[in-house]
């Protein structure tokens, strides 16, 4: 289905104003309005980010407390444990923190537990890591808002927390020194969709900041941290994470560390253009294989790693876990799909959970947005732990908020957490089956009806004539694209084939198009959609779904669609 977008009256009248001051075409400053920009001043500040803009950390609850704690920490020359998750967010948090401290501070270790015997967050085996080694303080990093009993079982070993997370928070708050969560109902921090590691990354401005760190000097080289931190974890591209993504990615692009290079060198993207998709869909794939499937200590490794020898020999292992991880969340993909065919109510259900005893833990997330994919509902997917409970991850389709619907059960829960959209869950297995039936209640009650179709978000109509060099330009200073900031896409109807539409691909199954309105031609290409071919060949008229693109072949550049739908156009009733 495709949601085309519309103005109201107001936001019409907006567009036509910022189009006269801004010298471009209406459709482009549509795009603005529906992003909430209303002045020429803010589509300035949108188009051309700056890291003037980011907010003062001191206006964090806690951040004041924390810096104190660090800074009396360094002074004494405690030791420090930096403690993260083991995900993508997790470990650029940890990487970036260590990597902060250790230019004027040696006294530092830093702990990432393992996904299988001690599970997500805190964990007494850290605390007690944390002990063994005599540190006396230890700062959480993307976790540790829902670890109030272990803050405590710390706290009487003599050992203080610093908690920096961006997850949803209990009621009750963990006793820490400082709680670093803009998400906390009486924080004034302006923006509240950080991630993990932008959390982190204010603490380390609070202490720079208090001390006289130069920013650009102490910073710039860790922005390639929160670029992936944010990709990874899908928060909002907007507010502070859109100018940290977009420092982050130029910084990639320009001085990448020694140990990025080597990821980038594995992942086939060494000497080119990284956008804000190859690190969502082609270094966090790597990152978060090490947790998922070995251990996440060597991601954190790689990311503060000066050597390029070892940077080279761990980029290479973390490759072939990637592999071994592929592997691994085929298999349960394929065996969880087939098990909700077998289920006769399925086809009437809201919900997908899929359950296997053996399945790989660390691969549960994954499989979820899989059958997400193949199934547009709130999906969870679950197996069992070691110590014998049975614990899993969901995904959300749409707008819709699964966490909330895992809260609704959360009596028959030993532990959960997460965000609307993606959450972890952890149950006895006796409440298994009480479980499924609650969540496809609540869901049942309070999911609409377009949330359950697919729907890809249009933002205008086109013709060919609207797609210039100025108006891809216009594009292109709207990214990174992301949650809250998604990259436009637009419809054309009524196209033809121009003359040279044909299959590719191996079996011939994408689709290479050539068309035209008759007036202007466009090439494009449409991956799974070589069946189309005959018909456009044929010289049927179809409607096409895109993003543009560029296409480079043979020295030459230009703008091509990147299709995600074509259907025949309806005939005109005479």
């Amino acid at each position: 289905m495709w949601k085309i977008q519309t103005l109201t009256d107001d936001q019409a009248a907006l567009r036509d104003r910022l189009a006269q001051e801004l010298h471009i075409s209406p459709i482009a400053t549509a795009l603005l309005v529906r992003r909430g920009i209303t002045t020429r001043e803010q589509a300035s500040a949108f188009v051309h980010p700056s890291l003037e803009q980011l907010h003062d950390p001191m206006l964090m609850m806690g951040m004041r407390e924390a810096e104190q704690r660090l800074s009396q920490a360094v002074d004494n020359g405690e030791k420090i444990l930096i403690y993260g998750d083991y995900d993508v967010d997790g470990t650029t948090a940890v990487a970036l923190m260590y990597r902060f401290l250790s230019t004027f501070y040696t006294n530092i270790d830093y702990y990432i537990p393992d996904r299988y015997t001690e599970g997500y967050g805190i964990s007494f085996r850290g605390v007690d890591y944390a002990q063994e080694q005599g540190c006396t303080l230890i700062i959480a990093l993307d976790c540790g808002i829902k670890s109030a009993d272990k803050v405590e079982y710390a706290r009487k070993r003599g050992i203080d927390f610093i908690i920096c997370d961006h997850h949803m928070p209990d009621d009750e708050h963990p006793e820490a020194v400082a709680v670093l969560d803009s998400k906390q109902a009486a924080d004034p921090y302006p923006f509240k969709e950080l991630s993990g590691c932008g959390v982190g990354f204010k603490l380390a401005q609070a202490y720079a900041q208090t001390h006289g760190m130069p920013f650009d000097a102490t910073f710039t080289p860790l922005l390639e941290l929160l670029a992936m931190s944010i990709a990874a974890d899908i928060v909002s591209l907007t507010g502070e994470n859109r100018v940290l993504a977009y420092f982050g990615i130029w910084q990639i692009n320009l001085h990448p560390s020694v140990g990025l290079q080597a990821l980038l060198k594995v992942a086939d993207l060494e000497g080119k253009q990284v956008n804000i998709s190859d690190l969502g869909f082609r270094i966090a794939p790597r990152l978060n294989a090490c947790g998922r499937i070995r251990s996440g200590r060597a991601a954190v490794d790689l990311l503060i790693s000066n050597d390029a020898t070892m940077a080279t020999e761990i980029a290479q292992t973390i490759e072939n876990v990637n592999n071994e991880r592929r592997e691994k969340d085929e298999t349960i993909t394929q065996e969880a799909l087939q098990q909700l065919e077998a289920d006769p109510e399925h086809p009437s259900k809201h919900t997908n959970v899929a359950y296997g005893p053996e399945w790989n833990r660390g691969v549960l997330g994954i499989v979820a947005s899989r059958l997400t994919e193949s199934y547009f509902r709130p999906t969870i997917v679950l197996a069992d732990t070691d110590d014998g409970k049975v614990s899993g991850s969901a995904r959300s389709p749409g707008g819709f908020d699964v966490y909330s619907a895992i809260e609704a059960c959360g009596d028959l829960l030993t532990n959960f957490g997460g965000h609307p959209y993606a959450a972890g869950l952890t149950m006895l297995p006796a409440n298994l089956p009480e479980f499924k039936r609650r969540f496809e209640a609540y869901v049942a009650a309070h999911i609409t009806p377009e949330q359950l179709i697919p729907a890809i978000r249009v933002e205008a109509e086109l013709s060919l004539q609207d797609i210039d060099r100025q108006f891809y330009n216009v594009l292109r200073h709207l990214e990174p694209f992301g949650p809250d900031n998604p990259h436009p896409r637009f419809v054309t109807r009524g196209l033809i084939n121009n003359r040279y539409t044909k299959r590719v691909g191996k079996q011939g199954e994408h689709l290479k198009l050539d068309l035209t309105d008759r007036n202007v031609a466009v090439n494009g290409i449409a991956f799974g959609k070589g069946d189309m071919a005959m018909y456009i060949q044929n010289g049927n008229a179809v409607d096409v779904c895109y993003s543009l693109e560029e296409n480079t072949y043979n020295g030459v550049t230009s703008l091509q669609m990147k299709v995600d739908d074509i259907v025949p156009t309806e005939p005109v009733n005479q």
